[in-house]
């Protein structure tokens, strides 16, 4: 049996794969607290609606430097 190539590409701003994955992971974890979708989409799945948000640019985020991020923790 062929093994199909599910690589999934996404058109967003985002500057990282990993950094996708963060916000992503994020919203979906908002989406399951019972945030309220910022899109429409068919699936009701959270990881799915997340993830059609960022694509969308409706998940807004900002970098923080090393040294703002080492302030923080």
């Amino acid at each position: 049996m062929a093994e199909e190539n599910s690589e999934i590409t996404w058109q967003t701003d985002v500057d990282s794969k990993y950094r996708l994955v963060i916000l992503a992971a994020r919203r979906s974890k908002q989406l399951q607290k019972g945030a309220k979708a910022r899109t429409q989409v068919p699936s009701k799945k959270p990881t799915k609606i997340a993830l059609e948000e960022v694509e969308k640019g409706l998940v807004k985020y900002e970098r923080l430097g090393r040294k703002a991020a080492e302030e923080e923790s």
